[in-house]
């Protein structure tokens, strides 16, 4: 299956704080704060939702295609994805603006503030998805977190043209209002939240837990430690447990990660349980270093984590789809 990935492309400077932020809060005081923190490192990353997924289906084989909006700073970026089995021709190089940042300072408990300049990325809603869908003979379109026309736009796009497409708003559930967010979930194949972002979406859309699974064909809410809970109208959930974890490092980019699992191993005909399992395994590669891409995948070190998490009949199952 082609699958394109639509969403931001951003670099990453992720600081670390040696401490609790809410140490740093006075509780009546929040309407006027005003604090710095003293970060112990600081490292420099590629990131961006998009990309993030783009480089984990690389990984597992799948060539997506990468769609958003870059800078002229992106050559060296590309270049990387590309060598790691990324599909850059669905990417648009604004000659006005840098490309995207997202700046991140977690703390010692994995609590993060972060904030995120656009940049480039807001020339992405000029990007004609239905084209590119047709040129490179997608089947799925993830809408991942981008500007939010551009995220519209891609989505009506997939409707217009009858393309499945995973509704994947992320962190822009908080900027976006209710009949935006409505307009984008309608009809998705996929939705994707997590425990926090679900409940987001039911409050600014007004919809029930009841009546988004009546819009969308699939439900994925990934749980943090607690696993992922897959719904769908008129079945019993599917709830798969985390995998494994050697050491929590950096929770930056773990959600992309298991995207990128879980599509893959849709797209090979695996079931839900199987998909999630998949996702996860990716997502503790991802947590267990700093910065969304910088872990290694290999099929012999997938499979220990699969086996060790889940089981080897489970393991045998993936193995003939790794490369």
């Amino acid at each position: 299956m082609r699958i394109a990935v639509t969403g931001s492309i951003a670099t990453d400077h992720l600081m670390t704080f040696d401490g609790r932020f809410a140490e740093q809060l006075i509780a009546d005081q929040l309407e006027q704060v005003s604090l710095s923190f003293l970060v112990e490192e600081l490292d420099v990353r590629r990131g961006g939702v998009a990309a993030n997924i783009s480089y984990g289906m690389g990984r597992l084989g799948l060539k997506p295609l990468l769609v958003g909006s870059v800078g002229a700073d992106f050559a060296e970026y590309r270049a990387w994805l590309e060598k790691h089995g990324v599909d850059t021709s669905g990417v648009r190089t604004s000659d006005r603006r840098h490309t995207a940042r997202f700046v991140c300072t977690t703390d010692r408990e994995q609590n993060q503030i972060a904030s995120f300049y656009a940049g480039a990325m807001a020339e992405a809603r000029e990007i004609d998805l239905a084209a590119l869908a047709a040129e490179h003979s997608v089947e799925l379109a993830l809408i991942g977190a981008n500007d939010p026309q551009a995220m519209l736009r891609h989505s009506e796009d997939c409707r217009r043209t009858g393309l499945p497409f995973a509704a994947d708003p992320s962190q822009q559930l908080a900027l976006m209002d209710g009949a935006d967010i409505r307009k984008l979930i309608e009809g998705a194949a996929y939705l994707f939240t997590n425990e926090y972002e679900k409940g987001l979406a039911e409050q600014k859309t007004g919809w029930s837990d009841e009546e988004i699974l009546d819009r969308v064909d699939i439900r994925v809410t990934t749980l943090g430690a607690k696993g992922v809970r897959i719904d769908r109208k008129g079945e019993p959930p599917v709830s798969v447990d985390v995998a494994e974890v050697s050491e929590k490092v950096d929770p930056t980019g773990v959600g992309d990660a298991f995207r990128a699992g879980f599509l893959a191993a849709t797209s090979w005909g695996l079931p839900l349980e199987r998909a999630a399992q998949v996702g996860n395994s990716i997502a503790v590669h991802s947590l267990e270093v700093n910065g969304p891409t910088e872990y290694e995948l290999t099929k012999a070190g997938l499979l220990a984590r699969i086996t060790a998490s889940y089981g080897k009949e489970v393991a045998d199952e993936v193995e003939p789809n790794l490369a």
